[in-house]
């Protein structure tokens, strides 16, 4: 019989096909089997996959693939991400509207992952730039906002003032219009948010249920929603007026209140206003903080500038008049828009009032065991310690100076103990087109109200003219024109946030066919919380946290009946690949495509010569980076499926990192995993030639028989683990890879080596089924079953197979491996000290000596010490 030949793309499609017709990846809701909803985030339609996607893909794949062979009910779907500003940006590039753009990338990328053979229910496809799906978004806005979650507000956003419009901060370009070149300028409009600030306390407390979340994560989103316990403190205003009397603040350091030395205020401060109404050099420095985009990371490293006000604040205990001082640093967003300035133990305080020649008094100092000194000359002192100038108080410790100093305060009708935290409101408006329109009108007496839920949803126009100025439902009155309750009402016509529409997808795709309601709550508790949750570690901290803070509030409108979202989360490395570049005169580098690129290596796989294949030119070698545009290194998926097929991809990357780290894309690596499965096709096809297989006679085994059989059930045992608990595929394929080399070498004489090679055969296939399902789908049918591979279940571990009949122990003298014994499995500890004495080679090293002492590892190890 003519061996068949290993063809995955004629293998490939065939499967595919099959899959399709059988409706294999097809979930239904089962109350007597186990669950287990497996997630990958959800792409962003931008045309084409690219190895990231492939790789976050494919490690959702296996762990569903896996669990589905436990025997579990198994939903992985999948959908798109499908509203936000690169469709725009790419609509007017293109000369075309975002929703034809987004759709055909949609298509074009759907055919990409069913030929990386994954396995989704398409039929719980959800789209999120559907009416379908952000009706129901819209409709859930309306209830926040009947509850009292959703307000509306003045916030500063970045105002193009050529263009007439707001920009998103990825179109601010060292501080100007990405389209104008305008200086953008800081400007207050009215923003729609929603009260996440009411569930931090829940947000953060809840934390401590996530136990299969990897710990980097939750202490990020701890850190963001940044709890702290301090103390309110309120500064009366020298000269109080009827608009203003007082300035409070809020501090984690009341202990340094003695070492106030000025207050800070944002520019934005009603008493800023106040000042550049009479002080023409508080009106300008206010204005240059108006062209002054300043993110909270940047608080730390910006030059700190400020003005004075001329108007004074009194320190509550000293009694003291402190200026007050407008302060670049100050956000208006974060707390009161007022900090108490202790430039003595504050760095960014102690900058500020060394620039300005400000006072900076100390007023704690190190403990006697500390290690920290102070030189207020250099640097503040930032360390907890014992008060010092601090009247009453001096010589506490924080804690007791924390306590009391609150206390104090609050005698006086000037501070009291709070609970704070960092966390801000979420903002949801955003001032784009393409995006769902927010689900609230505006009335003629300025009152603003929901729209009612039989006129949902309010419908995104698709067929619009973009002029990469004004949304277009910004510049049609007619779009925006309505009625309510008879009387004339404006739409909103600012949009939804993207990351509301991905923070509740993964509950929709529990029903996503409904179209009666957000959720259906018999479907969406039956599948919900998310068992496996695969994705990228730059969601960890707004995604995750807004996705937790949906849930909740789906929880408490009924539709859900858990806490959180994500039992377990796995976020995966980037893929790095080798960059290349070429370098003109004036230093602009040029990069080129690494397929394009000819090398030539050291012994030890370093590039050492580079040179664009066509022409010859040298190139220059820029290292593994990310793959990306800029640097124009991303390897095409699809070029890489033409070539080796799609269990190749799926294999190197499952292989050539562990999935948390990242992956450097070999070419020698991609060409190495598909030589493995060639191996194993062809070993299967050996196998195949071989006629009347028995079944395993566990009895009636040689040694070598027992011990290639104790070596597949090890492996089953490792690979089990490895892909189910620990997650850890890389090694999960080094053990089948390992198992495929004894295999190779083994015989396949008598009755019993045929016997074991079927069963280890049929192992590796399933054991392989989650990463290569194409080539194991095949093989598993040639191998005359008729249930697919799929349904085969996971091959169980024989205990028996496991047990050693003989150990090999290894003896050393002194410390160096002297000899090598083999014993009976169950040898007592006496005899197999006696064995290792008497070994011809130890006593060659022994001889003439004392033995002072016999080490025995059991199974494993003897040492004897002799001299």
């Amino acid at each position: 019989m003519a061996e068949k030949q290993y063809n995955p793309k004629e293998i490939e499609q065939q499967v595919q096909q099959y899959w399709e017709e059988n409706q294999s990846f097809k979930a239904t809701e089962n109350p007597d089997q186990e669950k287990f909803y497996c997630l990958s985030m959800f792409p962003y339609p931008s045309g084409r996959l690219h190895m990231g996607h492939v790789r976050n893909y494919t490690i959702g794949d296996v762990i569903s693939r896996f669990q589905r062979m436990q025997g579990k009910n198994v939903l992985q779907p999948m959908g798109w991400d499908a509203f936000g500003l690169p469709a725009e940006n790419a609509a007017i590039n293109n000369k075309t509207a975002p929703a034809k753009w987004t759709y055909s990338n949609i298509e074009y990328m759907k055919g990409q992952l069913a030929s990386l053979g994954f396995g989704y229910d398409w039929d719980r496809e959800v789209t999120t730039c559907k009416s379908d799906y952000y009706r129901w978004e819209q409709w859930f806005f309306t209830r926040l906002y009947e509850k009292g979650l959703v307000y509306k507000k003045n916030a500063t956003v970045n105002w193009d003032p050529v263009d007439q419009t707001v920009l998103a901060n990825e179109q601010v370009v060292d501080g100007r219009g990405w389209r104008s070149g305008a200086l953008v300028e800081q400007k207050e409009i009215p923003q729609w948010f929603i009260k996440i600030t009411d569930y931090a306390d829940e947000l953060l407390t809840d934390l401590e249920q996530l136990d299969e979340w990897p710990e980097q994560v939750r202490a990020m989103q701890a850190n963001w929603i940044g709890r702290s316990e301090g103390v309110e403190i309120t500064f009366d205003l020298e000269k109080p007026d009827d608009e203003l009397t007082a300035l409070d603040v809020y501090t984690t350091r009341p202990d340094t209140l003695f070492g106030v030395t000025y207050v800070g205020i944002a520019a934005q401060h009603p008493l800023a206003e106040k000042a550049a109404a009479t002080n023409d050099a508080a009106a300008r420095f206010i204005e240059e903080c108006k062209n002054t985009k300043v993110a909270e990371a940047e608080l730390a490293t910006m030059d700190k500038k400020g003005c004075a006000t001329g108007f004074y604040v009194i320190h509550p205990l000293t009694k003291e008049k402190l200026p007050v001082w407008i302060a670049n640093f100050v956000l208006m967003d974060y707390g009161s828009g007022a900090v108490m300035a202790v430039p003595g133990h504050d760095q960014r305080d102690w900058e500020f009032a060394t620039k300005y020649d400000l006072p900076i008094k100390q007023v704690v100092e190190p403990t006697e065991d500390a290690d920290s000194q102070c030189d207020l000359s250099k640097s503040a002192y930032t360390e907890k310690g014992k008060l010092i100038n601090s009247g009453g108080f001096s010589g506490l410790p924080f804690e007791d100076a924390f306590d009391q100093i609150a206390a104090e305060l609050a005698s006086l009708g000037h501070g009291k103990k709070k609970v704070n935290y960092r966390l801000r409101d979420w903002g949801v408006s955003r001032q784009r087109y393409w995006g769902s329109p927010i689900p609230m009108l505006n009335l003629e007496n300025g009152e603003s109200v929901p729209v009612p839920a039989e006129d949902l949803p309010v419908r995104l126009p698709e067929d619009v003219e973009m002029d990469g100025v004004t949304s277009p439902i910004k510049s049609d009155p007619e779009w925006a024109s309505t009625t309510y309750n008879g009387q004339p009402a404006t739409r909103e016509t600012d949009t939804f946030d993207t990351f509301m529409e991905s923070s509740w997808y993964y509950a929709r795709y529990s029903c996503a066919q409904n179209q009666e309601a957000m959720l259906n709550p018999e479907q969406a508790n039956y599948w919900l919380p998310v068992d496996q949750y695969i994705g990228g570690i730059e969601h960890a901290i707004l995604h995750l946290l807004y996705s937790r803070f949906f849930h909740k509030l789906l929880r408490d409108e009924g539709l859900v009946n858990s806490d959180e979202p994500f039992k377990r989360l796995l976020c995966q490395g980037m893929v790095l690949a080798d960059s290349y570049y070429s370098e003109d005169d004036s230093g602009k580098k040029t990069w080129h495509a690494p397929g394009d690129v000819s090398v030539e290596k050291d012994d030890k796989g370093r590039i050492t010569k580079a040179w664009l294949t066509e022409s010859g030119e040298t190139v220059l070698h820029g290292g593994m980076t990310k793959m990306s545009k800029s640097k124009n290194n991303g390897i095409d998926p699809q070029q890489v499926i033409d070539q080796y097929g799609a269990d190749t991809v799926r294999l190197f990357t499952m292989f050539a990192a562990p999935p948390e780290q990242t992956l450097e894309w070999i070419d020698s690596g991609v060409e190495g995993a598909n030589r493995f499965l060639r191996r194993v096709w062809k070993l299967v096809q050996d196998h195949l030639e071989q006629s009347d297989v028995p079944d395993v006679n566990a009895s009636a085994l040689s040694k070598a028989q027992k011990d290639l059989r104790r070596e597949v059930h090890r492996t089953i045992e490792k690979v089990t683990d490895d892909v189910g608990r620990r997650q850890t595929f890389n090694t999960a394929v080094a053990a089948v890879m390992e198992l495929l080399n004894h295999l190779q070498k083994a015989p396949t004489d008598d009755a019993q080596d045929k016997a074991i090679m079927r069963e280890a055969i049929t192992a590796l296939l399933q054991l392989l089924n989650p990463i290569t399902p194409h080539i194991c789908h095949d093989l598993w049918l040639q191998l005359g079953h008729t249930t697919p591979i799929e349904h085969s279940g996971w091959p169980v571990v024989d205990k028996d197979a496991l047990v050693e009949d003989e150990k090999l122990i290894i003896v050393q003298v002194n410390g160096k491996l002297r000899a090598k014994i083999t014993v009976s499995a169950s040898a007592s500890k006496e005899e197999v000290e006696a064995a290792a004495v008497s070994h011809s080679n130890v006593q060659q090293f022994t001889e003439g000596k004392t033995i002072r002492k016999v080490i025995v590892v059991p199974g494993k190890l003897v040492n004897i010490v002799a001299n």
